[in-house]
């Protein structure tokens, strides 16, 4: 069975994908409400995603191998995080897997295990 990561298309999808995703974030208004909550360089940012969805998805443990265990939501609590955020979040990553073309079924699926992930980080209601 094939990993979401070799459905996306391995290591270059999924830095495409996160790339596409922090431009979004960073241009887009819309995406001001997350935006805030990342410092003004994003390169660690980027680079953590990365490292953390090539795993999440199937593929190389780069995020644990060099930081151990995530405890995303732990790392989230000082971030106001709640339906707002949350659906930014999704909406962003939604339109970086549009442009990317990813395959209806395969984006279905991450849209719905994106959806558990980001909806585990809100830590408010609203």
């Amino acid at each position: 069975m094939n990993t979401h990561y070799q459905r996306l298309g391995g290591q270059e999808a999924i830095r495409k994908l996160i790339d596409r995703f922090y431009d979004l974030m960073d241009e887009d208004p819309d995406y001001y409400g997350i935006r805030k909550l990342h410092p003004a360089d994003l390169t660690e940012s980027r680079n953590k995603l990365y490292w953390y969805l090539s795993g999440w998805t199937g593929g190389p443990p780069e995020y644990t191998d060099r930081f151990g265990h995530p405890f995303l939501r732990q790392k989230h609590m000082p971030f106001a995080i709640g339906e707002s955020e949350r659906d930014q979040w999704m909406t962003c990553m939604l339109r970086a897997m549009d442009d990317m073309v990813v395959e209806t079924d395969l984006k279905q699926e991450l849209k719905a295990a994106f959806f558990k992930l980001a909806d585990f980080m809100r830590n408010r209601t609203g």
